[in-house]
């Protein structure tokens, strides 16, 4: 069952990975990068890092869905989703990730990895959050809530009102009700 679960993820994320330079809009993008991580956040949760995989998940999904709608908000074409060219420089690009690829699997497989010293802590969880935020952990989260509360109501603030309000409940008036003529959607 592991194996086969590894396998899964595994795949996932690098099918996921690459189809974020096929697909021929920013959303769809998106969203694809959000799989793959999430596929990398399962496998870091299989290998008992519970805390880093769960961290891994929540700034993924904020990260990607705040990127969405910044796209919807200002992007050209409507949410991202018009067809538009996702590709630069791609043999420079093709050739920086195959010596990154070589250079991480022969570190991976050469490097001569010490022998563990000592025994596990008895909590993971508490031993990696006090080696990261030593002191501070309280303050972090915190934080991390009082950014996110401000994001979201920046977002809320900004926008005075959305595509329902200017084009009707079905999106199909003829003309929106934008206050200033000359805009996306007239």
């Amino acid at each position: 069952m592991t194996t086969t679960l590894f396998v899964l993820l595994s795949a996932t994320a690098v099918v996921a990975g690459a189809l974020v330079f096929r697909v021929d809009s920013m959303a769809r993008a998106t969203f694809l990068l959000l799989v793959s991580f999430l596929a990398v956040a399962g496998l870091v949760l299989m290998t008992g890092l519970h805390y880093l995989g769960l961290v891994i998940v929540l700034m993924m999904i904020i990260e990607m869905v705040i990127m969405a709608v910044f796209m919807i908000m200002y992007m050209m074409n409507p949410a991202g989703l018009m067809p538009m060219s996702m590709f630069h420089n791609t043999r420079g690009a093709a050739a920086i990730s195959a010596a990154v690829f070589v250079a991480l699997t022969s570190g991976a497989l050469l490097v001569d990895w010490p022998p563990r010293g000592g025994a596990a802590a008895p909590d993971l969880t508490f031993a990696l959050g006090e080696a990261l935020m030593s002191g501070q952990m309280l303050t972090m989260m915190t934080l991390g809530v009082t950014l996110f509360a401000t994001i979201v109501a920046t977002v809320v603030l900004a926008t005075g009102r959305g595509r329902y309000d200017r084009l009707g409940d079905d999106l199909d008036a003829r003309a929106s009700d934008d206050r200033d003529r000359g805009g996306v959607g007239r």
